[in-house]
């Protein structure tokens, strides 16, 4: 029996075309800059983002704490939401890495406003660490794929260039929130000094994230990118699959916004679950099963046993992740499953 993995977008893997696009992708040494695959798929997303140059590296935790290296000094302080990802599952690395220390805050939705932000930044006092930079979250994974409204970007932005802050993206889930809402990648990327995005969820690239910023930001951050065994040499392999799910599935992302909207529909039927439908605005599906009577482990062993693989996101919490290698009839069949073991 096919299980139907809804843990997570991470899970979506390379399909035959993207092989032999792989297979057959000039390569070069690219810690030197000569791989020409890595050098135009580089170009093509700093050009999409509306930034002077861009920087491939290994992974989103890789290419957000190259930022927060490049951004700040040991001793310092990142403001963050309390439920990012640079916060909980990126292993502590700002302070080991960058002698930084995070100042969590808690926004609605993984949102936090303006007025949140500007309450914590530090008065220059020699008792306190110093804020140097600001960190978003767009789709919001903790919050359930939550897309941070536009106007709230653009008001911390200029809050931040007020206050002579760095402000950073996480927007390894950019692309969702661009196909949802319509609003372009450049209009996103405008308003910050960095944005990382990812190729290895919706995209359903093997491997690879991406940094963009300015000029002196990448060659900086390209120094910290070798420091940190980020350096892969002949990578075009890799680049070339990022490249072809660039091309090819960007579109595809609806499909996987509209699935996930079906799933929320169905769970929302049914008596025991509680999930709040405003919040499922992109791939990502949480819901508390804690009226069921069992453990959110519990409900996702049954799953299992059902042929629905899902991940346990607390106590009482699951999250599904809709994707590339879900289809629509499979949607519809883990609907029929859940309302025949839920209800």
């Amino acid at each position: 029996m096919r299980l139907i993995d809804l843990r997570s977008d991470t899970v979506t893997k390379p399909s035959q075309d993207m092989r032999e696009y792989m297979l057959n992708a000039e390569v070069g040494d690219d810690v030197f800059s000569e791989d020409p695959t890595v050098n135009r798929l580089q170009n093509k997303i700093a050009e999409l983002l509306g930034k002077e140059s861009a920087l491939f590296v290994p992974s989103g935790t890789q290419a957000n704490q190259i930022c927060i290296n490049v951004h700040t000094q040991p001793g310092q302080e990142v403001i963050v939401d309390y439920n990012a990802h640079i916060f909980n599952y990126e292993s502590g690395a700002g302070g080991m890495l960058s002698g930084i220390q995070l100042h969590p805050i808690t926004g609605e939705n993984g949102h936090p406003t303006t007025e949140q932000i500007e309450e914590v930044i530090r008065p220059f006092d020699d008792h306190y660490p110093q804020t140097s930079l600001i960190c978003l979250e767009n789709t919001h994974n903790r919050a359930g794929g939550t897309i941070f409204p536009i106007e709230e970007i653009i008001k911390i932005s200029n809050l931040a260039k007020e206050k002579n802050l760095k402000l950073h993206l996480d927007g390894a889930r950019l692309w969702n929130a661009s196909v949802a809402i319509g609003i372009e990648l450049s209009e996103y990327a405008k308003h910050f000094d960095s944005v990382s995005l990812c190729f290895s969820k919706g995209l359903g690239a093997p491997i690879g994230s991406i940094i963009v910023g300015e000029k002196d930001f990448i060659k900086k951050a390209h120094f910290y990118r070798k420091a940190y065994g980020g350096g892969m040499r002949q990578v075009g392999i890799i680049a070339a699959a990022c490249e072809y799910a660039l091309e090819n599935n960007l579109n595809k992302l609806e499909v996987d916004h509209n699935n996930a909207k079906k799933l929320a529909e169905t769970l929302d039927s049914l008596p025991g679950v509680d999930i709040d439908l405003k919040s499922v605005q992109t791939n990502l599906i949480i819901f508390d099963v804690s009226k069921l009577g069992k453990s959110a482990s519990d409900i996702c062993l049954l799953l299992e046993e059902n042929g629905i693989l899902a991940l346990p996101f607390g106590p009482t919490k699951i999250r599904f992740v809709t994707h590339l290698d879900v289809s629509s009839d499979e949607t519809k069949q883990t609907c029929d499953i859940l309302l025949k073991i839920l209800k």
